[in-house]
């Protein structure tokens, strides 16, 4: 199809939109953005006739490539480690994506662009496509792998499990709140444009490097989409920016949708490619390698600073924020050791680490093990059922830690933990972007201006809070992670399965302490308790560790 017949049909789709003069539209959707001097104008033409045969060749290479996979067992030479951390990541991504298709009606009505509703259309399909091949890849690897355990249940419970309530907030961000908040400023300003390229170009890398490559062909395969949905983010950017009214709330979405998208997306695929892997090349690039380049250089150099031209305020510094978290402040490493310290709650095996994988975090890393060595030693050592209780109970140095309301990824970095009271509750936050989230932002009024289309973060959403006072058995059993003899735990510290006496069960759990929420017990105190318990946490760490009181 000629670029020329594209052009016309591109533009004879347009005559289709209409509005009607009959009734007065419903608002579905409703959006504090204003869009009266915008110009209408899409980038990237795209129309049904030149995509699906595109779309249909690609599949065809993704499905292709699952049989060549199955054929040539690609899943006796896959490392376990890295295919243990899918369970998690293949759990959660289509949740996104579908929640991304889910995101573009919202456009339809709040965007006046007949141009740019073909776009968002085109893009709403993609979404669909990626969440299904992305299900069919965790099929194929639940099928095929020699532990399906996680697999098969992962996608029923995930959303009240220890970590994967972390990625239901940051997919269901796409879906609430002001229509262009939501589906443009945080979906494709900042999650498509800037972060899908340590998620789907990365991360592909490291699971090449693991003997994995069904998952590069899919996710390389998701990526080729992204440009139709930048392309979308940025004509709607730039229609917002026409109106110098909507420079304050550009101004805030950015600094908002920045934030959660570097403490969640950071947190998840920093852990999957640092230690998720056992490639310990010196020449490998480390995540804030990574990041640096694809992000750091790439989206904010390249996309956002150009924007200073239109008279918008670029949160500069968040983003050098985000990146002393990740160099300085060692956010990816305490993330890891988090998810590691509850493995118990989680639904897959968490491999402890090596003398090779200290040496290689030493190198890319100086100071590393210092701060975190020790503490993997211990998870090493406590691996085993041996009549001691998970690492978690046991004395290893680690304070666990109070839960973010906002991005839900817990305090970790403890000096910057702050607390607030917000509708008679007493809120935690990881730092000051996730307090200014949920304090300021998401409120009916911003800076003196009427915001009523801005959501709020409300609801049962820490995970330690929802089974507070349980017995850790009880907890398990309740989120189904308990595989069909009835009592061995999903999840372990380890990747043995040859030894049923090697393997943690529910009778090991009950003789464990009760739950209990850092969270529902920083409301109980008094406010001088909570003044003393803060000033002593955020004296606390690196690595969870208690504070020495001089």
């Amino acid at each position: 199809m000629s670029r020329q017949s594209v052009a016309k049909a591109h533009q004879k789709i347009q005559e289709l939109a209409w509005e009607p003069m009959y009734h007065e539209p419903v608002s579905q959707y409703g959006t504090d953005y204003s869009f009266r001097k915008a110009q209408k104008k899409d980038p990237l033409k795209q129309v049904l006739r030149s995509y699906f045969p595109m779309q249909e060749e690609k599949d065809h290479r993704v499905y292709g490539a699952q049989d060549g996979a199955i054929r040539g067992n690609m899943f006796r030479q896959v490392q376990e480690r890295w295919l243990e951390w899918q369970k998690l990541f293949l759990s959660i991504i289509p949740l996104p994506e579908i929640s991304a298709a889910r995101a573009m009606p919202l456009l339809f009505r709040t965007v006046p662009n007949p141009e740019l509703h073909n776009g968002q259309a085109i893009q709403m399909i993609d979404e669909v496509r990626h969440s299904t091949i992305q299900q069919n890849l965790k099929r194929l690897y639940m099928n095929n792998y020699i532990d399906p355990a996680g697999f098969n249940n992962s996608l029923r419970n995930f959303q009240n499990d220890y970590c994967g309530t972390i990625g239901r907030q940051f997919a269901e961000g796409f879906i609430t709140g002001d229509a262009i908040t939501a589906a443009s400023i945080y979906l494709t300003i900042v999650a498509e444009t800037a972060f899908t390229n340590t998620l789907f170009v990365a991360m592909p890398a490291e699971a090449a490097a693991n003997g994995d490559y069904l998952l590069p062909t899919v996710f390389h395969s998701v990526q080729s989409d992204e440009s139709r949905h930048i392309s979308n983010g940025y004509a709607t950017l730039l229609m917002a920016l026409a109106d110098e009214e909507n420079h304050q709330l550009l101004e805030r979405d950015l600094r908002y949708a920045w934030w959660n998208n570097h403490r969640v997306v950071d947190a998840a695929i920093g852990t999957f490619i640092e230690y998720g892997t056992k490639d310990r090349r010196k020449d490998r690039e480390s995540y804030a390698e990574m990041w640096r380049r694809w992000i750091y250089d790439d989206y904010y150099r390249s996309y956002l600073v150009p924007l200073e031209k239109y008279g918008l305020v670029i949160p500069h510094d968040l983003i050098e924020e985000a990146w002393n978290q990740i160099w300085n402040k060692g956010y990816v490493h305490e993330v890891a050791q988090f998810f590691a310290t509850g493995w118990l709650a989680n639904y897959w095996r968490i491999d402890p680490m090596t003398d090779k994988d200290f040496e290689w975090f030493e190198y890319k890393y100086p100071g590393w093990y210092d701060k975190y060595g020790k503490w993997w030693e211990n998870y090493n050592r406590l691996s085993m059922p041996n009549g001691h209780n998970p690492i978690v109970f046991e004395d290893v140095d680690y304070w666990y830690p109070n839960r973010c309301w906002t991005c839900m990824v817990p305090c970790l970095v403890r000096e910057d933990m702050v607390y607030d009271e917000v509708d008679g509750v007493v809120r935690t936050y990881c730092h000051e972007g996730c307090r200014w989230t949920d304090v300021e932002a998401f409120r009916p009024t911003f800076m003196g201006r009427s915001t009523p289309n801005m959501g709020q973060l409300i609801g049962h959403r820490e995970w330690e809070t929802l089974y507070h006072g349980w017995n850790w058995a009880d907890v398990i059993s309740d989120m189904g992670y308990v595989r069909d003899d009835g009592k061995t735990m999903v999840a372990q510290p380890h990747l043995q399965l040859g030894d049923q006496k090697k393997m943690w069960t529910l009778d090991h759990l009950r003789r464990c302490p009760p739950l209990q929420s850092p969270n529902v017990l920083f409301n109980e105190m008094s406010p001088e308790e909570r003044r003393e318990h803060h000033a002593k946490y955020i004296r606390g760490g690196p690595a969870g560790r208690f504070p020495v009181d001089a």
